[in-house]
């Protein structure tokens, strides 16, 4: 660990090796440790990017659960796991916290492999209730009653529809379970919907009157001061010898303790590299290329303003998706609809059922959580809805929960569904300008995370064709397949190899339907063949494969896939490729 990230010796902080420590600590030095550890989190993640706000926000409420509770046999657990870099701190990984986000580092967010503290994995939200209420009925059956099950939950998280699901069954039990509802009436983006304005008139009426918990038979407590340690201490030791499903509400502010942060919430929950002293960002070169998530902000909005049947859902992502602009230019036409995926896709289909275009954006790890409303809701019923499926493939520092490597696979046997994968930000530029001509089918198109290689994708817009690839190199020997935005690695590799005029390379552009005719040209040419896709097993090269075996080719076919495992923090340009 470098010198700055470590506390200083006399500091409290670097007595503190696990919880057991902590509660050796009197009562009255506990603001100081506070302080510490936001200074200490504060640092790191100045210098490696991580999820600042919200951890900030968190700082009293970790120190006071692990002081009364005793974990790891009381059950903790963090929805999301946004809220966890005090948690990790406390909990013996200091040291290693030099390191999160980074790869062979610790993980962002909970992990069962990491720590015994980590009682369960979260990298998507709204999963502590559910798992925290198996948790409690595991421990009532084995006979253990005085166990303490506590799930810490965003104002944010408890409104998706498994948070619903689980306080629905939670209260028709008697298990020992505590929800932590840490309320900062945030999301990335501030919250919305209608349960937030419940928690707005609690936040006013300091949790007089509750009815919604109290009568899901689940006890209200509350409001409490997140910030104020003997506060939350006599709360959380009041819960200590209760009994049942409980909640007590817990009011905090993201960003507490850092000026900048508390000012700038969305820009701060997870911001770049930035000055730990005045919070401004470090600076970027102005001249880098657009991100990929800003062509699709911009886009959306230039055809917004051509075409008024054009509308677009996010679940809980509006800034992250690049549609900030969209919605100044037409608050009327962008939802959001809050952590609500299943919602978003049917929500979406509704608007297509009525002659509308609805572009539904959403990060590929989260679309997983709609797959049966995407088939049942959409492609079912030939609804043409546009999923814009930002963070496709590797996806850098948040590891094997938010890499979008699966969706290829899970895409692909779908029927009335059309697959696009575009290399560049030109080629999304266009497709996105090709869905709303409109198509008879719905579409998802699929793009990576970070920036471009263009500056200059801004162009006219035009019309490409419904499953028809494009040769990119000229070769002798051999073809190489691929997909989406690996093109440009796979090209670089080409370049570099001592025998590059063997090499032909192809981008499919369309994962369904496939480019037969090309594909015909290519197993007639060739010696041999090379799939490469930045995805699992299921997508190009078993497409390219089954094609194969239906025709009766029979050279040979090499499949570059990612490996069967769940990937750590990794992005695309450190996957290396070999052919």
């Amino acid at each position: 660990m470098t010198e700055d990230v470590k506390p200083p010796t006399e500091a409290l902080l670097a007595r503190i090796d696990s919880p057991a420590d902590l509660r050796t600590l009197d009562r009255e030095k506990l603001p100081q440790l506070a302080d510490e550890l936001r200074q200490f989190i504060l640092n790191a993640v100045s210098r490696t990017g991580g999820h600042l706000s919200s951890n900030l926000g968190t700082v009293e409420l970790t120190i006071a659960l692990h002081y009364v509770f005793n974990t790891p046999d009381d059950v903790l657990v963090w929805d999301v796991g946004h809220q966890c870099y005090a948690h990790k701190i406390l909990t013996g990984r200091d040291t290693a916290f030099a390191h999160i986000r980074e790869r062979g580092g610790i993980s962002g967010f909970p992990k069962r492999e990491e720590s015994e503290y980590d009682a369960f994995g979260t990298g998507h939200s709204s999963t502590s209730l559910s798992a925290v209420l198996g948790m409690a009925m595991a421990s009532a059956l084995e006979g253990n009653t005085q166990r303490q099950h506590i799930a810490v939950i965003g104002d944010a998280s408890i409104v998706s529809g498994m948070a619903f699901e689980a306080l629905n069954y939670a209260g028709t039990t008697d298990a020992n379970m505590l929800i932590i509802l840490n309320d900062n009436a945030m999301a990335i983006d501030p919250t919305v919907g209608a349960l937030k304005n419940y928690f707005e008139q609690l936040r006013q009426r300091k949790g007089a009157d509750e009815t919604f918990f109290n009568d899901l038979n689940i006890t209200y407590k509350g409001t409490v001061d997140g910030h104020n340690l003997p506060e939350l201490l006599t709360s959380l030791e009041a819960e200590k010898n209760e009994r049942g499903v409980r909640l007590l509400h817990v009011l905090t502010t993201k960003g507490k303790g850092f000026a900048k942060a508390e000012a700038q919430q969305v820009s701060y929950h997870s911001p770049a590299l930035f000055d730990k002293i005045t919070g401004e960002p470090l600076p970027e070169n102005p001249s880098l290329p657009a991100k990929y998530q800003e062509v699709v902000g911009q886009t959306l909005t230039q055809l917004a303003a051509l075409n008024p049947k054009i509308i677009a859902i996010t679940p809980a992502m509006s800034s992250g998706s690049g549609l900030t602009a969209m919605h100044q230019s037409f608050p009327h036409r962008v939802f959001d609809v809050g952590i609500a995926e299943q919602h978003a896709v049917t929500f979406a289909a509704g608007w297509a059922a009525r002659g509308f275009i609805p572009y539904c954006v959403i990060y590929s790890t989260f679309l997983q959580r709609a797959y049966d409303q995407l088939i049942h809701d959409v492609a079912l019923q030939n609804l043409p809805v546009v999923f814009c499926i930002d963070r496709a493939g590797l996806v850098g520092e948040d590891g094997a929960t938010h890499h979008g490597v699966f969706d290829m696979a899970f895409l692909r046997p779908i029927p009335n569904l059309i697959i696009a994968s575009p290399r560049n930000a030109t080629e999304l530029r266009h497709l996105l300008y090709t869905a709303q001509q409109p198509l008879e089918h719905p579409i998802a198109i699929r793009y990576p995370r970070g920036r471009c290689n263009e500056k200059h994708w801004q162009q006219p817009f035009q019309a490409l064709p419904i499953g028809k690839g494009e040769q990119l190199k000229e070769g002798s020997e051999i073809a190489v397949l691929t997909i989406g935005a690996i093109a440009e690695e796979v090209a670089e590799q080409i370049q570099k190899s001592t025998t590059a005029e063997k090499y032909a390379h192809y981008d499919m552009r369309f994962l369904k339907p496939l480019d037969e005719e090309m594909l015909h040209h290519i197993f007639q040419k060739y010696k041999k063949v090379i799939s490469v896709e930045e995805g699992v097993t299921g997508g190009l090269g078993s497409a390219v494969a089954e094609f194969a075996a239906q025709h009766g080719y029979t050279i040979p076919l090499k499949i570059i896939t990612l490996p069967d495992a769940f990937m750590g923090v990794m992005s695309r340009f450190e996957n290396k490729i070999e052919f």
